[in-house]
């Protein structure tokens, strides 16, 4: 606690019970706004589990169908349409989302995942394996990329969490106690100071009295 150079008044001490008020109102808001992040990032979470469960599920059908295309069809084939299929770049927006007076961004892509006719590649001259082995690695890209999404939401509102943690700290442990500490202090000193305001009162009406009385 910062030693008091000049004496305290009462005004400072209005004024400091007000900053009192009005930081523990911001450490309840805070408080809110933490829990409320917390609570968004478990669902998001619990969503995470599930797309990359998913994920891992797609990756499997996509290996077996890859390795039976190249064991069917041979590898020069697989590398003709991998190199067709990699002129598609997947096209993203970026979008926000407001949680608890948060803004998080929002990754929103279109699906990969095409009709056989519009795919880059000529369908006529591949077999039905080729063409189920490119499905099924697009349907794994798009499920990678919705895991991006989510994971990138996720790293922003555990960002956002550790921040508004850190504030309501502060607020809870060093800057709320020190200025109640700091308000004791100063309402001390103004009754010790209303205390020897009063003896001396005391002290003066008496001598009055016994000049009076001589």
């Amino acid at each position: 606690m910062p030693l008091l150079q000049v004496q305290p008044t009462r005004m400072e001490l209005i004024k400091l019970r007000r900053r009192i008020k009005m930081a523990q109102r911001g450490h309840s808001l805070l408080k809110m706004k933490r829990d409320g992040l917390i609570m968004e990032f478990r669902q998001l979470l619990a969503e995470a589990k599930e797309a990359i469960d998913r994920m891992i599920e797609k990756y499997k059908v996509a290996r077996q169908k890859l390795a039976l295309a190249e064991a069917v069809d041979g590898s020069v084939a697989i590398r003709s349409i991998a190199l067709a299929c990699c002129q598609v770049q997947p096209q993203f927006t970026i979008m926000r989302k407001n949680v608890m007076g948060v803004v998080v961004p929002v990754v929103k892509r279109e699906r990969i995942k095409k009709k056989i006719i519009e795919r880059s590649y000529g369908v006529l001259s591949t077999s039905i394996r080729l063409d189920e082995a490119v499905e099924a690695y697009e349907d794994l890209i798009d499920s990678i990329l919705e895991v991006a999404e989510i994971e990138t939401t996720l790293r922003k509102l555990l960002e956002e969490i550790e921040k508004t943690k850190r504030r309501v700290n502060a607020l809870e442990y060093r800057i709320i106690p020190s200025m109640i500490e700091t308000a004791r202090f100063i309402a001390f000193k103004l009754e010790e100071m209303d205390r020897e305001s009063r003896i001396v009162l005391k002290k003066l009406k008496s001598k009055k009295e016994k000049v009076k009385a001589l």
